[in-house]
């Protein structure tokens, strides 16, 4: 039997007075934000912003898969989901390929570690596969927040990661596959260099790590 993992101030939802402040800087940075109150308006919102027929990458996150994102993706039908090619796919013969639909989708799904109400966006990878298409290599980006993701500024983000998520996610990685999980590569968005581009979906409510 495990331990639970002690609470950290970063579970905890911030209040709506720091969403608006977020908000309103990623704004001036070039991103699209929305306050949404919750998952059920997130999951609406997600199938209106990204057209039929769009190929589609999910990144790795417990927000999407929490709030059926993840499934409303890649098994729904709608959209041509890269994720569940990509799995099919040879490792050992066609990891050029792989990594050619993994950088460049139509839309990237996914989530962050944490949105700073300075307007930066902080994503945490292991293994670095959902980062360049986050970063630009998407037509558009898409991310879903849960409101304990805000903190004020870059160094509560990047303690976050540390103190909050890395345990999180440790604890995850080990018992879904035996091995803990590490920050080998970490992706600051302070703008967005094409206004619009990339789209915040900031909810009232905490989900996901």
């Amino acid at each position: 039997m495990t331990t639970p993992l002690p609470a950290t101030p970063f579970a905890d939802p911030a209040p709506a007075r720091s969403l608006e402040r977020a908000a309103a800087a990623l704004t001036a940075h070039g991103f699209a934000v929305e306050i949404l109150d919750d998952v059920a308006a997130a999951r609406t919102r997600v199938k209106e912003l990204i057209p039929e027929g769009a190929g589609v990458f999910t990144g790795a996150s417990e927000t999407l898969r929490l709030s059926g994102i993840d499934e409303d993706i890649n098994t729904g039908g709608r959209y041509r989901a890269i994720k569940p090619r990509a799995l099919a796919m040879d490792r050992a013969t066609q990891m050029d390929e792989i990594r050619r639909l993994l950088a460049g989708p139509d839309v990237v799904v996914g989530s962050v570690a944490a949105v700073t109400e300075t307007g930066s966006l902080v994503v945490a990878s292991g293994s670095g596969s959902q980062l360049p298409s986050y970063s630009g290599g998407a037509a558009r980006a898409i991310w879903i927040v849960g409101a304990q993701k805000v903190v004020a500024d870059l160094p509560a983000a990047l303690r976050r990661v540390e103190e909050h998520c890395l345990p999180l996610e440790s604890a995850r990685t080990q018992a879904a596959h035996g091995w803990p999980s590490a920050v080998n590569r970490l992706l600051i968005l302070n703008a967005e260099h094409q206004p619009g581009r990339g789209t915040v979906l900031l909810l009232r409510e905490a989900i996901g790590f």
